[in-house]
């Protein structure tokens, strides 16, 4: 394995969750990271949360990278231009390419058929996550491709192999992680004949910002959340998804992985990286082992 020095890597919704924490290893292997996100220290987005692109960028320098934060929305193709003219301006390359863009956690009706939940959500839920990865990589691969070795990670919520018989919260929810597992797979083929890879990864049951708060704790003290929910035991934070996405950067045998799904449990595994804590969560096995299976709660043998 050899370092990410001298790599410029773009982290298309970086501001917090797995696209921080993808950033920061980026950055903690020497990368040049592009922070985007809607959410600056002088503007929010809808989500009126604090997180901040500029706040990724730091933690990236801090770690020894190179972090730069620019404001994108990337439904806005105009925009996703402009960023990728900078990059090859300032850079003149593009190495790593993550989609994480999201954004619709607010806009989730759980469990509710597609008759029923609001069409407006649910098509600004599609639009969030399929049309902003389709503008930025139709933008972001003609410099990627210009070397060999590039590597596109579409960010999803669960596997191939584990969405592919279960019903994801919504017609709309469901869809839209699909898709962006089937994205990697088109990119995939599309990419192959530049040397360049393409892979899907999800995190598992991941303690972002957002989740910490649901249950009313910290980074701290997150185990506290197991009397509200007993199977957050199995939990893991943003920083492991990016490990996984470093380790695969890293790699320079990553093409055998061309186009298809994994899960930070499973590359955790393949690379032997662990979480923060030193452990190595395998959220989406411990889901369908355990919690589907109605046992009670107990992560040993699971991370």
């Amino acid at each position: 394995m050899t370092s990410l020095k001298g790599k410029v890597a773009l982290v298309a919704g970086g501001t917090r969750g797995a696209g921080r924490g993808i950033a920061m290893e980026l950055g903690a292997a020497g990368a040049t990271v592009y922070v985007t996100g809607r959410t600056t220290r002088n503007q929010l987005s809808e989500y009126v949360r604090k997180e901040t692109i500029e706040e990724t960028a730091d933690l990236v320098n801090e770690l020894g990278g190179t972090g730069i934060a620019v404001q994108v929305d990337h439904l806005i193709p105009d925009q996703v231009q402009s960023l990728i003219e900078k990059i090859e301006r300032e850079q003149g390359r593009l190495d790593i390419l993550v989609n994480d863009i999201w954004g619709g956690e607010n806009l989730i009706e759980w469990d509710i058929p597609v008759w029923e939940h609001s069409l407006e959500k649910g098509m600004r839920m599609l639009r969030l996550a399929i049309d902003t990865h389709i503008i930025t990589s139709h933008y972001a691969l003609p410099l990627l491709i210009k070397n060999k070795g590039g590597l596109v990670v579409e960010v999803t919520d669960g596997t191939e192999e584990y969405n592919k018989n279960r019903y994801r919260v919504s017609l709309f929810y469901d869809l839209a992680k699909s898709s962006v597992i089937r994205m990697a797979k088109a990119l995939a083929h599309e990419l192959s004949p530049y040397d360049c890879t393409a892979v899907a990864v999800s995190p598992g049951w991941m303690r972002s910002e957002i989740m910490l708060e649901v249950f009313g704790v910290t980074e701290e003290n997150w185990k506290d959340a197991a009397e509200k929910e007993p199977h957050f035991v199995i939990s893991e934070t943003p920083r492991y998804i990016g490990r996984a996405i470093s380790a695969i950067a890293k790699d320079p045998d990553k093409k055998r992985l061309n186009g298809e799904s994994f899960s930070s449990g499973e590359l955790a595994k393949m690379y032997h990286f662990h979480d923060l804590d030193g452990s190595q969560p395998e959220a989406f096995r411990y889901l369908a082992e355990v919690q589907e299976a109605g046992k009670p709660a107990n992560a040993e043998g699971y991370r």
